[in-house]
């Protein structure tokens, strides 16, 4: 199979999709005992199939663009300014007044070394600092940081369920709880995306037969940017004596009047939510994740944690762009109303244009859905021409008909910007040739 013959690979491409759609992957075919290679790893025949699809197209790779500056809004690939939609900075705090300040100050004081596990000689001052603030931000009893927001999912799954117990997740929740299961050894069932009525009667027929449930959502979808109904999870969690973790990745600086979350969006009281999830590496302009909660919590976390005790700690730089971070948002809680200003705007825009924006609310995650990776990748290439870094989301990590580009908002965007890339992007939808809806 060559990049001459686009048709065996769009075959084999569709079949590799629905592979991965359905759970059922082909048997891998025998050898006696050549020499382990890479390439005999399904991961790596899908990698290539996808890149001999392209490439049969003219279609270059949207991925791993190398920015070489940043300038607020504008970033520089490949020699050319763009305007960003890429990036996680929901309030613009990255290169605000004092951050580079705070950060230089810390390495002076403490350096940039992590030094050790925070259990055996790396905790120190900034570590606490940081979690108080966060506790105090959210109002809750205690947060406890770590130095990834995908281990820190994982660590508080495997740390408060196992076998015997029970893990209800949202079919649309981020791998990194997938995962977090999957280490545990709890029971699982992915439910409907939002569908609390779902859980409800599940519990109601099956909550007996296990010693603790978990449910897990998100606060803002990072894939559809929705949201779920907090209330009726928090409901049904209290009815059935189970935990709810909610990740807040995305709506930690998002959600709510001041940016504290979804519990202040829809006015849950913060002692409701069991354990909330959030990350350094969104907002607050860092590296790293943290859950917040009880006190209770905070010391099982610290005690036995695998992803706490067994790695080490948030570096000082680190805590001190984080610790700059939540000092501005809680002093400046207009960027939080000039965002959510921007997403309206957007979404009402995009409506008008006939684009797609699926399920979405309107807050900092917008997708427009393309409805087929190939098509998605080719306008994302487009756009970049056209001076917009705007990513796609493509099968395996959605449903090849679920294919969409995915915005990110920020408070420093303007309405023009908005305005220039939507424009951008119907007409190039509208331009865009059946060719590229070859898979689905």
């Amino acid at each position: 199979m060559t990049a001459r013959d686009p048709a065996k690979i769009f075959e084999r491409l569709r079949e590799t999709h629905s592979q991965l759609e359905t759970g059922i992957l082909p048997e891998s075919p025998e050898s006696s005992w050549s020499p382990a290679r890479f390439t005999d790893l399904d991961g790596h025949e899908r990698i290539r199939l996808a890149k001999d699809a392209a490439r049969s197209l003219g279609v270059p790779s949207p991925f791993f663009r190398s920015i070489e500056e940043t300038a607020g809004t504008e970033v520089r690939i490949a020699g050319r300014t763009v305007t960003n939609f890429a990036s996680y900075d929901y309030l613009s705090i990255n290169q605000s007044d004092g951050l580079a300040t705070a950060v230089h100050e810390a390495a002076i004081r403490w350096g940039v070394s992590a030094t050790a596990s925070r259990l055996v000689g790396g905790e120190h001052l900034y570590h606490r600092d940081l979690e108080q603030a966060l506790a105090d931000f959210l109002g809750t009893e205690d947060a406890v940081t770590f130095v990834s927001g995908y281990l820190t999912n994982c660590s508080a799954i495997q740390t408060l369920v196992g076998q015997g117990d029970l893990v209800l997740v949202d079919a649309r929740a981020h791998n990194s709880i997938y995962e977090g299961i999957r280490i545990s050894g709890a029971a699982h069932l992915s439910f409907p995306h939002n569908d609390w009525d779902w859980v409800d009667r599940h519990l109601a027929a099956n909550r007996g037969l296990f010693r603790h449930v978990l449910i897990a959502i998100e606060g803002l979808y990072s894939m559809d940017g929705d949201l779920p109904d907090l209330h009726r999870f928090v409901e049904i969690k209290d009815r059935y004596g189970a935990w709810l973790l909610v990740d807040e990745a995305h709506s930690l600086g998002v959600l709510g009047k001041t940016g504290r979350g979804i519990c202040e969006q829809q006015r849950v009281p913060p002692d409701k939510i069991d354990v909330r999830m959030g990350t350094l590496s969104k907002t607050l302009c860092s590296c790293g994740g943290f859950l917040a909660g009880t006190r209770e919590l905070g010391e099982l976390l610290r005690y036995t944690a695998p992803g706490f005790i067994y790695s080490v700690g948030l570096p000082a730089t680190g805590a001190a762009a984080a610790s700059h971070a939540l000092k501005v948002l809680i002093r400046e809680p207009e960027r939080v109303e000039r965002l959510r200003e921007l997403c309206e705007f957007f979404k009402g825009l995009a409506g008008q244009l006939g684009l797609d924006t699926g399920e979405s609310a309107a807050f900092a995650v917008q997708p427009i859905l393309i409805g087929d990776s190939l098509r998605a990748t080719s306008i994302s290439n487009m756009l970049l021409a056209e001076g917009f870094n705007v990513l796609p989301i493509i099968a395996p990590a959605v449903p090849n008909r679920n294919a969409r580009l995915r915005f990110f908002l920020t408070a420093a965007h303007t309405e023009d910007m908005l305005r220039d890339v939507l424009m951008a992007t119907a007409t190039l939808l509208n331009r865009s040739t059946r060719s590229f809806q070859a898979i689905g």
